[in-house]
């Protein structure tokens, strides 16, 4: 069973979101809030396993909230949820610590793989939305940085930072390329080594400002 926190101004969609997930079986709502500053509270208290998190709220907007519990030890992996296809918000929401961005249009399926996908560890970066992540990603990029990826990187690794960018984790990874789990694990971590990168979420911004994939 998944745990998440759901997290949106608006009481209906709330409440909509949070029969749909029921419906949708494994996953347990344990928290609600309706602006960011409760949002902050609910995620220290109930520790979920997938932080459902709106970016458009009062108080504190999405991207706040996210910066507030990474200063606190404290950010749940994040799954951001707008009706706005914003670029912008998308770059510093996954710069901030979230995992995946979703636009609350996505059909129920695309939602629940969106959530189990976060909660295994991985990322999820809605496919019509990663034209823009590019766009915007590419201005702060430096330009040789395709090539200094390119260079420092195995043959191998960079087939599992593309399969990383796809959103899945290290076992379906391991399964794709018939490697042991802790293999793919080691070459993750060296990954994230040579690429200067804390985490998956930060390695998968990078290939994809790099135009790696």
């Amino acid at each position: 069973m998944i745990r998440v926190c759901l997290v949106d101004d608006q009481a209906l969609i709330r409440s909509g979101l949070k029969a749909l997930l029921h419906l949708l079986g494994g996953i347990e709502v344990v928290a609600e809030a309706e602006d960011g500053e409760a949002a902050v509270a609910a995620a220290v208290a109930s520790k979920p396993d997938v932080l459902l998190l709106d970016v458009r709220m009062p108080k504190l907007n999405g991207i706040d909230v996210i910066e507030t519990l990474a200063r606190q030890g404290a950010l749940p992996p994040t799954l951001l949820l707008t009706t706005f296809e914003d670029d912008n918000a998308l770059v510093r929401g996954v710069k901030a610590g979230a995992r995946g961005y979703l636009l609350k249009g996505a059909s129920p399926e695309t939602l629940l793989e969106a959530i189990k996908s976060v909660a295994a560890g991985g990322t999820y970066l809605y496919a019509p939305l990663v034209s823009q992540l590019t766009r915007a990603a590419l201005e702060e990029s430096r330009p040789e940085d395709r090539q200094f990826i390119l260079e420092s990187l195995t043959d191998r690794e960079l087939q599992i930072l593309r399969l990383m960018v796809s959103g899945i984790g290290n076992r379906d990874i391991a399964t794709a390329l018939s490697l042991r789990e802790g293999t793919v694990k080691n070459h993750v971590s060296s990954i994230f080594s040579k690429l200067g990168v804390p985490d998956r979420t930060k390695a998968v911004l990078r290939a994809i400002a790099a135009g790696i994939v």
